[in-house]
C-alpha cells in the first residue's frame, strides 16, 4: 500500500500534497485499514489532459501490441490475486473466500474473455457494399462502486483498452486499496504513459469533475440510479456517450413444478451473496401461494447454515454489509416490514449472534411479505430475502415486472419451453434459469431505472466504440 496516497497520472504516481484524507474503514471490525488522498478538478484536469495526449498513439496500436500488454497485465493479475483477495477483505470486509472465488477469480475470467475478443474482434467489416470501421470512442471516464471493486473496474477497463480508448478511472472511495494495486500492475505491465490514469476521490469532487468534463468522450458508472441520473445531467451540456449500470431489484420466480428444496435453499444463498449487495442479488423469492408454507421452513434452514464471524477465516460465509448508512437502512426495512405484517422466519434486527461489533446485519428471511411492502419495492443492498407469494405464473410475472428496475431476474422449474416464454415477458437484462453456470462473456445491463449499454463480452467491446461507415 505505498501509493495510497498518490494518483497515477501520465505513466507515474503522483504525490498528492495538501489534499485531504479519508480513511478507509474495515466494515467488519470498523478499524482504519488506511487512508487516501481525495483529488479535485485540478486533478481531474491533468489526468484528462494525459489521457487525451495518449489517445491518438494508443489508439494508431496494432491489436497485437494492445495484446502483449493486456497478457502481461493479466500474468501479473494471476501472480498477485492473493494480494487483491486479501486488500478486498480488508477495505469491504467480504470473507476471505468470497475475495478469491468470485471477486478475483471473476475479474481473472474477465481478463481472460477480453483478451479472447480482442484477439478475433473485426474492427474492420463490410455490409451490402459499405465499409465499416469500429474506432474507438476517445477519452473514457470510469467511475465504479464498492461493491465489486476489482471486477467493476476490469469489465469496464480491458474493453476500453483493447478497444483503443484511454482511461481516467475513478474508484469508490470506500475501497480503494485493492484497485490501487491494480494500477501498480498496469504500470509493471509497461502500459503506455496516459493511457490509464487513477485519481481517487468522492463523487461530488472526482465524479462531477469526470462527469461534466469536455474532453471526456464517454463516461461508464456503475453505481445507485439516484447517482446515475446526476452522472447523466452532468454530461448532457457536453453530449458524452454515457454507460450506466445502476440499481435493481431482482425477483426469484419459483414454479409449482421446480425441484422447492433446492430452489429456495439456493435462492437464500444466492441473495447473501456479497451480503446482498450485489445490483443483481435475487432478494424477493415469489413462491406459489400453496407452497409458501413448505418454502419458509426450507429457507429457515438455509439461512439458518450461514456462517458469520471472522471475514479472515474461510469458513466464513457472510461478512458485514459496507458501511453505516447500509447497515441503518437495511434495519430500518426489516423494521417497516415486521410492522407491516411481515413474518420473521430467521434473522431480524440487532447484530448476529456472537459478533460483538461492525455493520453486521443477521441473515434475515421474511415471508409472508406482499408486494406493495416497501421492502419488496426498492433495492435492499443487504443480506435479506423476502418470501412472497404468488396465485398463477401470470401474476408471478406481473409482480416481477412491477418495479422500476429491470436489471436481472431468475426462474426455477422444470417445463423448460415454458420458463422460456416466461423469460420472454419479463423487462430485465438478464434472465438466469435454474441456477446456471457463472458466464463471463454474458451480456450484462439492465431496462429501465438499471440504466443503458450492456457490459461483458462483445457486446462490452462495442460499448466503446463508433462506427463509422465509409462508402464508395
Amino acid at each position: 500500500m505505498n501509493y495510497l496516497d498518490h494518483f497515477y497520472i501520465d505513466g507515474r504516481f503522483v504525490e498528492a500534497g495538501g489534499r485531504t484524507r479519508r480513511p478507509v474503514i474495515n466494515p467488519a471490525t470498523l478499524k482504519a485499514v488506511g487512508s487516501i488522498a481525495l483529488g479535485n478538478a485540478e486533478d481531474v484536469d491533468a489526468a484528462v489532459a494525459a489521457a487525451r495526449r495518449a489517445f491518438g498513439p494508443w489508439s494508431r496500436t496494432p491489436r497485437e501490441q494492445r495484446l502483449a500488454v493486456l497478457k502481461r497485465f493479466e500474468a501479473l493479475c494471476i501472480e498477485h490475486q492473493e494480494a487483491l483477495a486479501q486488500r478486498m477483505t480488508l477495505e469491504m470486509g467480504t470473507p476471505i473466500s468470497f475475495s478469491r472465488q468470485a471477486q478475483v477469480a471473476g475479474s481473472l475470467a474477465h481478463i481472460r474473455n477480453g483478451i479472447e475478443i480482442l484477439e478475433g474482434f473485426a474492427f474492420e467489416r463490410e455490409s451490402d457494399g459499405v465499409q465499416l470501421r469500429f474506432e474507438p470512442v476517445g477519452v473514457c471516464g470510469l467511475i465504479t462502486p464498492w461493491n465489486f471493486p476489482v471486477l467493476q473496474v476490469i469489465t469496464k477497463l480491458i474493453p476500453a483498452l483493447a478497444t483503443g480508448c484511454t482511461v481516467v478511472l475513478k474508484p469508490s472511495e470506500y475501497s480503494p486499496l485493492s484497485t490501487m494495486l491494480l494500477a501498480e500492475l498496469l504500470h509493471q505491465a509497461e502500459l503506455p504513459a496516459g493511457v490509464f490514469n487513477l485519481v481517487n476521490g468522492d463523487g461530488a469532487g472526482v465524479g462531477q469533475a469526470l462527469s461534466s468534463h469536455p474532453d471526456i468522450d464517454m463516461v461508464s458508472f456503475t453505481g445507485s440510479t439516484r447517482a446515475g441520473v446526476s452522472v447523466a445531467q452532468l454530461a448532457a451540456p457536453t453530449v458524452k456517450r454515457v454507460h450506466q449500470e445502476l440499481g435493481g431489484n431482482s425477483a426469484n420466480i419459483l414454479l409449482a413444478d421446480a425441484d422447492l428444496a433446492s430452489a429456495v435453499a439456493n435462492g437464500v444463498h444466492a441473495a447473501y451473496r456479497n451480503a446482498g449487495q450485489s445490483c443483481t442479488a435475487p432478494g424477493r423469492m415469489l413462491v406459489p401461494a400453496h407452497l409458501h408454507d413448505q418454502a419458509v421452513a426450507i429457507a429457515r434452514e438455509a439461512a439458518q447454515s450461514v456462517v458469520v464471524g471472522d471475514v479472515f477465516d474461510a469458513r466464513t460465509t457472510l461478512g458485514p454489509v459496507m458501511n453505516k448508512a447500509q447497515h441503518d437502512r437495511a434495519q430500518a426495512l426489516i423494521a417497516e416490514a415486521l410492522a407491516d405484517g411481515a413474518l420473521l422466519v430467521s434473522g431480524g434486527l440487532g447484530l448476529p449472534d456472537g459478533v460483538g461489533h461492525g455493520f453486521f446485519i443477521k441473515p434475515t428471511v421474511l415471508a409472508n411479505v406482499t408486494e406493495h411492502m416497501r421492502i419488496a419495492r426498492e433495492e435492499i443492498f443487504a443480506p435479506v430475502v423476502c418470501l412472497i407469494p404468488y396465485q398463477t405464473p401470470e401474476h408471478a410475472v406481473a409482480m416481477a415486472n412491477d418495479t422500476p428496475y429491470g436489471l436481472a431476474a431468475y426462474l426455477q422449474g422444470s417445463d423448460r419451453q415454458a420458463l422460456l416464454r416466461m423469460a420472454g415477458e419479463l423487462r430485465v437484462g438478464q434472465v438466469q434459469i435454474n441456477q446456471p453456470a457463472w458466464v463471463a462473456s454474458a451480456p450484462f445491463g439492465g431496462y429501465k431505472q438499471s440504466g443503458n449499454g450492456r457490459e461483458c463480452g462483445e457486446f462490452g467491446f462495442e460499448a466503446y466504440l463508433e462506427v463509422k461507415a465509409v462508402l464508395g
